[in-house]
């Protein structure tokens, strides 16, 4: 996490096995794949999923580690939107913070994105118990 917080260019690449819905590990692949400094909006994704942006949300709310899967870069269409659940307060001032962090990249020199690494999904066996 310090090499984060000293680039929000860093990649993780701690693999991870996460329990959770099919639905939600769609979600969180999309969410995983959103660069840095580029937030997308929960109905964005709702559309590119054939869902609900209230959906998304519940799925974002659902992600048991928020820097692998950077839920804080899925926003509202106006404003910020929750993040962990919260509407206000001390988490949101957290997603601000990460947000304005990636946001520094934008008056740096580019830097070609590192590959990320794939998540573990559920193989179709597996996921149709999930569903």
């Amino acid at each position: 996490m310090e090499a984060y917080f000293a680039d929000p260019r860093h990649h993780f690449s701690c693999a991870i096995e996460l329990t959770g819905t099919v639905f939600q590990h769609r979600v969180w692949a999309m969410i995983a794949a959103i660069p840095p400094g580029c937030p997308r909006t929960y109905g964005a994704l709702a559309e590119a999923l054939d869902s609900s942006a209230r959906a998304v949300g519940n799925a974002c709310r659902a992600n048991p580690v928020p820097l692998r899967i950077p839920c804080h870069r899925v926003i509202a269409a106006r404003g910020l939107g929750g993040f962990a659940g919260d509407r206000s307060g001390r988490l949101v001032a957290i997603k601000r913070w990460l947000l304005d962090h990636e946001a520094s990249l934008s008056r740096e020199q580019p830097r070609p994105p590192k590959r990320l690494a794939p998540l573990e999904l559920p193989r179709p066996s597996e996921a149709r118990g999930q569903q």
